[in-house]
């Protein structure tokens, strides 16, 4: 655990934003000593066999329930999730096909099927395809072989549309459907074997903040602190998945600018970092001054957290995402920020969703009518920018329980 003392340095109250103050200032801090950090994910158990076929068995009911033939997935988080399978996007097909009964089928180049068979955990139907032919004619064959002539194919919402337009032809009595409602309806809702992987991941993001936070020191540009995160999250077992460091001016643009950064006294630090552990990720934002805050820095400071607060107490079972977004923006411009997405204030949507990949849907943005669940995932990342100065940004990922939200990391005391 982290004591409230370095919370508080990662972020803390306005009181306490000076934590960087009795640290190193001129030359170089150094880098932690990554060999003497633990594996916190060392014990960390990947999703086995037995849940993948429970989430297909789950999209099968789905696909029943909606009148849905089969299921197309493409090289991606999709494959992995439903099938284990981990391959990559190329102008080449390499995926799954899966029909509302029976076994899954899976396509890809011959020269890469032995490849494949190594990452496939359950399944054996694998057809192949040569360069001179036609892998799309090859989902016609699965389809026919299961019994189907006709009815909905739904297609995964990420696969390529050369993919859909080969299956369009290959097959031209089905119908092309989004298969957005029934892979979401297994997707969103995570297990308690994926909320473990998530709260592993989200315990070495914060551990790294921890361990890297005595270590920054004037002059450090933004690249050797990122890099000083990366060397931490790896040596505690995360997989990097980003490691973004704003200085100054730079907080001010949510995904930063390419002008050199240097730390320098009395300017904002911005770190959104997430590593991934068996695939589960983690996005952590903690926003600190290196040296004494500023009255504006203090005060833009609490009002994000307030936000940030204000959020988890609007999410609650039934509630509709999109009324979290709605909620915070409307105290910001209260408190004179915006109107709506401009700034000064709050320029992007209040959090996303996330599991397996770092952004899933759905979002906590103006019109999004989802209602929230049990076993759903977000990040809660609210944030004020005032271009040409500073921005300050609060993130902490969090899951849906019957009782309300559960954060995995920490919260931040409020003052």
């Amino acid at each position: 655990m982290i004591s409230k003392r370095e919370l508080l340095a990662l972020g803390g109250t306005a009181a306490l934003l000076t934590a960087c103050k009795g640290t190193v200032v001129s030359g170089n801090a150094g880098p932690p000593k990554a060999s003497a950090l633990p594996n916190l994910a060392k014990n960390a158990v990947p999703i086995g066999i037995e849940e993948r076929q429970t989430r297909i068995a789950k999209l099968q009911t789905l696909m029943q329930q909606n009148g849905i033939a089969a299921l197309v997935l493409e090289a991606g988080s999709a494959l992995v999730y439903f099938t284990g399978i981990r391959w990559w996007r190329s102008e080449r097909f390499t995926g799954a096909i899966i029909p509302a009964t029976g076994e899954m089928a899976v396509i890809t180049p011959y020269f890469e099927e032995p490849s494949v068979r190594e990452s496939m955990s359950f399944g054996e139907d694998v057809r192949t395809w040569n360069e001179h032919e036609n892998p799309f004619d090859l989902v016609a064959g699965v389809l026919a072989d299961r019994g189907l002539s006709s009815g909905k194919i739904a297609i995964e919402e990420t696969v390529r549309y050369f993919i859909i337009d080969g299956i369009k032809k290959a097959a031209p009595t089905f119908e092309i459907i989004s298969g957005a409602p029934i892979t979401r309806g297994v997707r969103l809702y995570k297990s308690p074997a994926e909320l473990a992987l998530m709260q592993i991941a989200n315990d070495i993001t914060m551990a790294a903040y921890k361990t890297i936070h005595p270590h920054i020191a004037v002059g450090q540009s933004a690249h050797d602190i990122a890099n000083m995160m990366s060397e931490a999250t790896r040596a505690l077992g995360g997989e990097v998945q980003f490691s973004m460091v704003l200085l100054g001016e730079a907080s001010a643009y949510p995904h930063g600018s390419k002008k050199p950064q240097k730390v320098q006294n009395g300017e904002i630090i911005l770190m959104d970092c997430g590593c991934s552990v068996h695939d589960y990720e983690s996005d952590i934002s903690r926003t600190f001054v290196f040296g004494e805050p500023t009255k504006k820095q203090r005060q833009v400071w609490q009002t994000v957290k307030n936000g940030q607060e204000l959020a988890l107490e609007t999410m609650q079972i039934g509630t509709p995402a999109g009324k979290v977004d709605d909620v915070v923006r409307a105290y910001y411009e209260h408190e004179g920020y915006g109107p709506g997405y401009k700034t000064p204030g709050l320029s992007h949507r209040l959090g996303h969703g996330i599991g397996l990949d770092g952004h899933e849907p759905v979002n906590f943005v103006h019109g999004e009518t989802t209602p929230l669940a049990a076993g759903m995932c977000f990040s809660n990342e609210p944030g004020i920018y005032i271009f040409g100065e500073f921005g300050v940004r609060l993130e902490d990922c969090l899951y849906m329980t019957e009782a309300g939200p559960k954060l995995f990391s920490p919260p931040l005391p409020l003052h």
